[in-house]
């Protein structure tokens, strides 16, 4: 059986989770210890030198990054496929994946910072928020345009670009930030989330919720005990939305944390 290091949270374990679950393929989730601390090792970190989830292990294959992950999946188990047929409409959605991962993720992300993780308050906050906000509105209606008259983002069947999304405009909704009610990105989403892949994915987020202790995550970031991880994208989201000092005040508490050196 295929092994996942997942978190409920990450978007992009969600989307490997989709795309196994759209495939019939059983697979089992595994939380790796020391992940929020900067410190995972072990199984984990020899599958992945980055640390980082989601991780897939299949047999004697580890493999790592969503995307790659994805493709993986796609080429040994390759029923139902999850890409369009023709090298135009794969290159589309590939394209769908590669904004939601590396442009409106940080968006999300960033807001998780400022409201669970109490990284700014007044001012400060209320300036990332907004630009949060902008930004969130722009990324609905490119989307809208991309999905334009089709019933899937991936065409005339689920797949690839919807699973590819889903998480994303998720948790724009989730920080309070649905697409517009009444447009026809609000219907695709609606769809989506009534998939049995997704209403599952999904289902585990709201279960971790109820029995994690993020009550006092802020805390124990304060403390220096939880690091968040400020991959390429994201430190270039916080600078660019007002939260400069935010990086640096994390680097001098030491309660952020980079990509692992390869050893």
């Amino acid at each position: 059986m295929i092994s996942l290091y997942d978190h409920p949270l990450s978007p992009y374990g969600q989307k490997v989770k989709i795309a196994l679950r759209e495939k019939g393929v059983a697979f089992e989730t595994l939380s790796p210890g020391g992940l929020g601390a900067g410190g995972a090792g072990g199984d984990f970190a020899q599958a992945n030198p980055r640390a980082e989830v989601p991780t897939l292990v299949d047999g004697e294959v580890a493999v790592f990054d969503s995307t790659v992950i994805l493709e993986y999946i796609e080429d040994a188990y390759p029923t139902p496929p999850m890409l369009p047929a023709t090298p135009a409409e794969r290159a589309r959605v590939r394209m769908l994946e590669e904004v939601m991962d590396t442009h409106l993720e940080p968006v999300n992300w960033g807001l998780s910072e400022l409201r669970w993780f109490k990284r700014a308050t007044g001012d400060e906050a209320a300036k990332i928020e907004a630009a949060a906000a902008r930004q969130i509105a722009g990324f609905h209606a490119w989307l809208e345009r991309q999905l334009g008259d089709r019933e899937w983002f991936n065409g005339s069947a689920f797949g690839w670009g919807d699973l590819a999304v889903v998480p994303f405009l998720n948790g724009s909704a989730g920080q309070g930030h649905p697409p517009p009610e009444g447009s026809r990105l609000a219907a695709w989403l609606a769809r989506t989330n009534a998939r049995p892949s997704v209403a599952d994915t999904t289902a585990e987020i709201a279960a971790m919720a109820r029995t994690s202790g993020m009550a006092n995550v802020a805390e124990l970031v304060e403390q220096g005990l939880f690091k968040r991880e400020y991959r390429d994208h994201r430190l270039e989201w916080m600078i660019k939305s007002g939260g400069l000092d935010v990086v640096l005040k994390g680097i001098e508490r030491g309660n952020i944390r980079f990509t692992p050196e390869f050893s």
